[in-house]
């Protein structure tokens, strides 16, 4: 009883009335953070700032009330804090479990075009223990009324909440600090909302979201329609027309795209102890039933792997800074590739066993037109069959099949994998099927960077015996591409004995060299197959594609060109503006040759054709940043073509679109399932991998870990 005395008696001051507020509002965030949330933690300090976030904006916050005069405004004013507070809390709540992702400042005010406002089945979506996110107010009023807790009439001086305020600014700048350290680049690249929840809480991303959404609301309010138009002359000046022989080459036939994370072109015909690190895909490169390029680049930037995906399906450039998917992604107006596709008869689709918010996926897939998006919820990661990135590859290929059997024909479909990614491990029981010996350097990530690509290359073998068991190669393009590198720039002086290079005399020409990744194009319509050594990246994929399956990519505006046409620009921009030529190669402003890699001093001649590409690199990234900064496209739409409208997709509905279409077509449904005769091509598929045959596991939840973390460009 005395201990309620001292507690009620506290509280009935000001400054412990402010601190009961403070604990209770700390409970139900924590409470939030674990129940409805599930953020998971890793390691000490991540578990030690999830626990402390929420304290320092809500000082900040409750501190305001403070600076009221007369003193009786205090108490009401702080109760409405903490209740528009506890509002916002809540409504993430409701919002997360429909969505599995936190609310946007955008989705509040209405102004997103994206179908992801709290829908009319908001009521279903209620717990029992929602009440405890209000009870605490309720009681708090309570006490009140009946003078449990009294009221402080005392006049504080307006210095008193300037104190407050100002501890509360203090801690959040330590707690921006710390997760910097464990998080470098937090707020700049933005893999993940849940991470800025995780790491500074739900006000603190709030807040930050509403200071990206408002810089993107100006920069897009001050957009002029005529900047359009100058992006549109650029790339119809730099349009290059197809190779008649290859247009429509593919025309009708399924895409599959295998997504071949940090799978850089050094593995390509590559041995370690003997033997090749990707023996099959060693073979795709090299068959006749091949086009392949081995002068190939990545170009992303911070995105990675999301910018990866923006420039295969736009061929547009990543941002300067950050994720495009996660920026703009939930609002930008997309011409991509599967919109494209949609509207010339395909299925669309994305198999992805990582949670659906990573990059912002779940809103960007929807504008850029993907019907389906088959992400983690969708398999079992019980268990060892998941990492921390998602679902383990051969898993995917196999577990995919329901659901790849079913789209109507033709399809495009991706497929990203993960397994292939830093720290690059595997199990115990994915070793023992793990036919490679690891290299010996000094370097553990670059040693197991061979052992998880041979794994992956194991993964798309065997999803290769499938569409050749069911007959699916037949009326398929299959195109193989790494994302980004795998092994960074301060691991490459120890990548360098194993390429029989000099690590001690590697350089920025060398690390420039390593952005190439492998591209192929696979399909038995394919007798001509050669290895090309034309120059190109990712942002050239789009209208290479478009034209192989007969789609002219004229109208449409894309930075990339034509891999096969003789007009194809060979020189190639990384997004920090240095770019690479058959003939030249510009890093941080020096000047090598490409074919020697020698420094160069140019001569006069020389300098004018360097400066031409250079000037052409820098237009081209600028024009770029200005369509998707500014949401140019929306204020152009080609001929024929429809703008993307990203309600009509709902992915948690399964496949319920193509199995009515399959009812609605009867005999003539396309799907592999009924062409199979409406047998289950499951059993066609077959793994050796360990955990196919493992019983589901109780938890289906994965902790994801940032893929992309403290990596250094």
């Amino acid at each position: 009883m005395k201990t309620f005395k001292k507690i009620f008696g506290f509280a009935s001051t000001r400054v412990g009335f402010f601190c009961l507020l403070i604990c209770l509002f700390w409970a139900k965030t924590i409470y939030a953070y674990f129940i409805d949330f599930s953020l998971g933690s890793e390691g000490l300090l991540q578990f030690i700032l999830l626990f402390l976030n929420p304290i320092a904006t809500t000082v900040i916050l409750f501190g305001l009330a403070f600076f009221l005069k007369p003193a009786k405004l205090f108490y009401p004013a702080i109760i409405f804090l903490d209740f528009l507070n506890t509002v916002l809390l809540y409504l993430n709540v409701i919002f997360f479990r429909e969505f599995s992702d936190f609310m946007t400042v955008s989705t509040m005010t209405g102004y997103s075009k994206v179908d992801q406002g709290l829908s009319g089945s908001s009521l279903a979506l209620t717990m029992p223990h929602d009440v405890f996110y209000w009870l605490d107010i309720i009681i708090i009023i309570l006490l009140l009324i009946f003078r449990i807790i009294k009221i402080d009439h005392r006049q504080f001086e307006s210095r008193m909440g300037l104190a407050v305020v100002s501890v509360g600014a203090l801690l959040l700048s330590a707690n921006i600090a710390i997760a910097d350290m464990d998080r470098p680049q937090l707020l700049t690249r933005t893999f993940d909302r849940s991470y800025i929840v995780k790491y500074l809480g739900l006000d603190a991303f709030t807040v930050y979201d509403g200071i990206q959404t408002h810089n993107s609301n100006a920069m897009r309010s001050n957009a002029n329609k005529s900047e359009i138009y100058q992006i549109k002359n650029f790339t119809d000046q730099h349009y290059a027309a197809p190779d008649q022989a290859k247009f429509g080459k593919f025309k009708g036939k399924n895409v599959v795209i295998l997504h071949l994370e940090s799978f850089q072109q050094f593995l390509i015909n590559k041995k370690i102890n003997g033997k090749e690190v990707t023996p099959f895909i060693n073979k795709i490169y090299n068959s006749n039933h091949t086009y392949a390029f081995d002068n190939f680049f990545h170009q992303v930037g911070q995105g990675k792997t999301s910018d990866a995906e923006n420039m295969l399906e736009t061929s547009t450039y990543g941002l300067p800074q950050g994720s495009l998917f996660a920026q703009v992604g939930s609002d930008n107006t997309f011409q991509g590739a599967p919109a494209i596709l949609d509207q010339q008869g395909y299925s669309t689709a994305v198999f992805h066993g990582n949670v659906a918010s990573f990059w912002n996926r779940n809103n960007t897939y929807k504008n850029l037109g993907y019907q389906y998006f088959f992400d983690a919820s969708y398999y079992d990661t019980s268990g060892d069959k998941a990492t921390g990135y998602g679902l383990k590859d051969k898993l995917l290929f196999k577990d995919s099949t329901k659901y790849l059997q079913r789209l109507q024909q033709p399809f495009y479909a991706k497929y990203i994998t993960v397994t292939n990614h830093f720290p690059y491990q595997l199990d115990d029981k994915d070793m023992k099927n793990n036919r490679l010996k690891a290299p010996d350097t000094d370097d553990t990530a670059v040693n197991n960077y061979f052992l998880t690509a041979h794994y992956l290359d194991q993964s798309v073998k065997e999803f290769y015996d499938y569409l050749q068991k069911t007959g699916l190669d037949k009326n398929t393009v299959v195109v193989l591409y790494g994302d980004h590198y795998g092994i960074s720039n301060a691991e490459n002086p120890s990548l360098a004995p194993l390429l029989d290079k000099d690590g001690n005399n590697w350089n920025d020409y060398d690390n420039a060299m390593l952005q190439r990744v492998p591209f192929m194009i696979n399909s038995p319509a394919i007798e001509d197959g050669h290895v090309s050594s034309v120059y190109g990246g990712e942002i050239d994929v789009l209208p290479t594609l478009m034209h192989l399956l007969g789609i002219n990519s004229q109208k449409y505006i894309q930075f990339g060109t034509d891999l096969f046409s003789p007009q194809h620009d060979q020189v190639v921009a990384f997004r920090n503006r240095d770019w690479v030529s058959p003939k030249y190669t510009s890093i941080n402003g020096t000047i090598y040759d490409t074919k020697t890699g020698k420094e160069i001093h140019p001569t006069a001649k020389q300098r004018r054709q360097i400066k031409a590409n250079q000037d052409k690199v820098n237009m081209e990234l600028s024009f770029s940043d200005t369509l998707n900064q500014q949401n140019l496209l929306r204020f152009y739409q080609p001929e024929g073509f429809n703008k993307v409208d990203p309600s009509a997709y709902n992915y948690s509905s399964g496949l319920y679109r193509e199995k009515k279409i399959e009812r609605e077509r009867g005999a003539n449904s396309t799907s592999l399932y009924d062409t199979n005769g409406r047998q289950n091509t499951e059993k066609d598929y077959k793994t050796d991998a360990p955990e196919a045959n493992e019983p589901r596991s109780n938890s289906n939840r994965i902790q994801i870990t940032n893929p992309d973390a403290n990596r250094e460009k």
